[in-house]
């Protein structure tokens, strides 16, 4: 239970009345004393001197909407939280929240009017102190630094489990890939990816993850562990006239079967240049049995068109449309269509992002077929993987 006197409550409406029907249901709920406003600039201009733990936001006011406000809460640095209360429909308040989670600012969640005291109680419920962290900034890494990590090997790949949703069963792992600094220390892939794809270098780094990502298969296939390895490749390996052979010649070298291999391809980069040597790399690879999914599945702009010209054989459906879609109507409509095409291509369907209870649950109500998230267990080194399989058969 949140304790009440701890909290400072912003209430800003446009109307008189709404003002002070938020103010009687707060004082009855043992919230009290609470600012109110009825404009943006007013609520700005407190907020200079005392800057409130949470705002109770109406969207559509005449001087400044709620979506300006917001910004204006970015500028300030605002560190509290949100919750909608507005008569806006439900896509217009789902909209606002989204945007208002990119602008990192916490959102307890959207209200319509008139407000129910014990939702409102709910929400505040969930309200707790933001913590406060250092702010880090990421060192940025040139070409040659990491032209040269490649060459003396210190990209090293992690393992994120893949589970089949009805039986808990572990199917395989996607390699996410790190590097292993010297000084640094260990490196997230978002520090050097977009260096390796704006220098021409991604094509190379990747090869090299391919590599070890296909030893350690191997590894684990002797030690009785058969597991579906997933790898990410780019559009410039696809570009490659090479690459189909390259991964054949890799495969057999570890004795991994091409059936055991999946390569994944981001939907919003598929088919953006050198669409012919793409699509004869990408139809190469599905010949020689490498199987093939759709990553990112529903962000990019041709997703339809993608699944028509190339044969995927897995659709992964975006994390966006899986995680909080047990609560969200919006997000649900979502993450059941993408199932629907799936199963209607016949294509295998992989939730990404499922990080909740609710979100495991949600997939094994609608049929879904693998899984892999927060929930089920994070990127981990190699050698973690055989201990983790066995507490997770014990958890399932």
């Amino acid at each position: 239970m949140t304790e009440k006197s701890a909290i400072r409550i912003m209430a800003l409406d446009d109307e008189p009345l709404m003002l002070k029907l938020l103010s009687r249901v707060l004082a009855n709920l043992g919230f009290a004393p609470i600012k109110t406003c009825d404009n943006g600039r007013a609520a700005l201009q407190w907020m200079d001197d005392e800057s409130p733990d949470l705002i109770l936001l109406d969207l559509n006011m005449p001087e400044m909407d709620g979506v300006e406000f917001v910004r204006h809460l970015v500028e300030h640095g605002y560190e509290g939280a949100l919750i909608l209360v507005s008569g806006e429909d439900e896509r217009m308040q789902q909209a606002v929240e989204k945007l208002v989670r990119a602008h990192k600012i916490t959102v307890l969640g959207h209200l319509h009017k008139p407000v129910a005291p014990e939702v409102l109680k709910a929400m505040i419920d969930k309200w707790s102190p933001p913590q406060r962290k250092p702010r880090v900034e990421q060192k940025i890494y040139g070409a040659d630094e990491l032209r040269a990590a490649i060459a003396n090997g210190e990209l090293v790949n992690y393992y994120q489990p893949k589970v089949a949703v009805a039986s808990g069963r572990v199917v395989g792992v996607e390699a996410l890939v790190r590097w292993q600094h010297p000084q640094d220390g260990m490196v997230l892939p978002g520090q050097f990816i977009g260096v390796a794809e704006a220098h021409g270098l991604i094509d190379e780094l990747n090869r090299a993850v391919l590599i070890d990502a296909l030893q350690q298969a191997s590894a684990w296939q002797e030690a009785g562990m058969v597991l579906q390895m997933a790898i990410n490749v780019s559009m410039d390996n696809l570009a490659s006239l090479d690459f189909a052979d390259f991964l054949t010649g890799q495969a057999a070298a570890t004795g991994v079967p091409p059936q055991q291999v999946v390569l994944e391809v981001a939907e919003g980069r598929i088919m953006t240049n050198n669409m012919r040597e793409q699509l004869e790399t990408l139809a190469r690879l599905r010949l020689k049995r490498f199987r093939l999914s759709i990553d990112d599945f529903g962000t990019g702009h041709s997703s339809l068109v993608q699944l028509r010209d190339v044969p995927f054989d897995e659709l992964k459906i975006d994390r966006s449309f899986v995680h909080r879609a047990a609560s969200d109507e919006a997000i649900r409509s979502k993450y059941d269509a993408s199932l629907s095409i799936a199963r209607r291509l016949n294509m295998e369907n992989v939730a990404e992002g499922v990080e909740e209870r609710d979100d495991w649950n949600l997939l094994r109500r609608t049929g879904c077929d693998l899984a892999q998230g927060y929930f089920i267990a994070r990127p981990m080194p190699a050698t973690s993987v055989p201990g983790w399989m066995q507490s997770w058969q014990a958890r399932k």
